[in-house]
């Protein structure tokens, strides 16, 4: 009995817990407003992705559709966090993912943001994951997205509800299909080795 009261009193506990950083917020679904929490950017923002011996990708995020995703992402951008960093994870037919510090999958900025999608209790953010789409990656607790992002090449709808997109590539995509297509990867979860990584010049704010 005392054993079903722990665990239900720490149960109570998680589910009461908010953690604020800036405009990131964890909301439970029943206190969650479909608003743009305070301090988050809104509109359409640009971003120019340029990688090393490739050239630069174009993308356009919607802050209205995911402010704090958007956000996290230009203050990273800004801050000059993805200079250098590479894109260790490729699967050709499906997407690329990079941002990770460590090169490995499992780093961050050290700051996790809320999954701004569906299955998460928010709602408003309703970009589907159609060739182009840029999202956030994470592990599998939904609120910890950090650094880590995603161009999906081909339509990946069934990732819809369970990850943050928040923009499109409005040009370069024949660059996310040229490194797909050439990427040596090592296994099937598409593992690029350190020293093969394409390497992210910068991502330039651009609005």
């Amino acid at each position: 009995m005392n054993i079903v009261k722990r665990i239900s009193s720490i149960a109570l506990t998680l589910v009461m817990s908010v953690m604020l950083f800036g405009c990131v917020q964890y909301k439970t679904p029943e206190d969650f407003k479909p608003t743009a929490p305070e301090g988050c950017l809104s509109g359409l923002h640009h971003v120019e992705i340029e990688i090393q011996s490739y050239g630069t990708i174009s993308v356009e995020l919607d802050a209205d559709k995911a402010p704090i995703t958007v956000t996290n992402f230009i203050d990273l951008a800004n801050s000059g966090f993805y200079n250098g960093l590479t894109f260790h994870r490729i699967m050709d037919g499906f997407m690329m993912q990079g941002g990770d510090p460590e090169g490995t999958g499992r780093g961050g900025s050290g700051t996790n943001i809320a999954g701004e999608f569906a299955n998460n209790g928010y709602d408003y953010n309703d970009i589907s994951h159609v060739r182009g789409t840029i999202s956030m990656a994470r592990s599998q607790d939904m609120n910890s997205a950090s650094s880590q992002f995603f161009i999906v090449q081909s339509d990946s709808t069934f990732l819809d509800g369970d990850y943050a997109g928040f923009g499109h590539v409005t040009s370069g995509m024949d660059i996310v299909d040229q490194i797909c297509a050439n990427a040596p990867v090592t296994d099937d979860n598409g593992t690029v080795l350190p020293e093969d990584q394409p390497i992210i010049t910068e991502i330039r704010v651009i609005d």
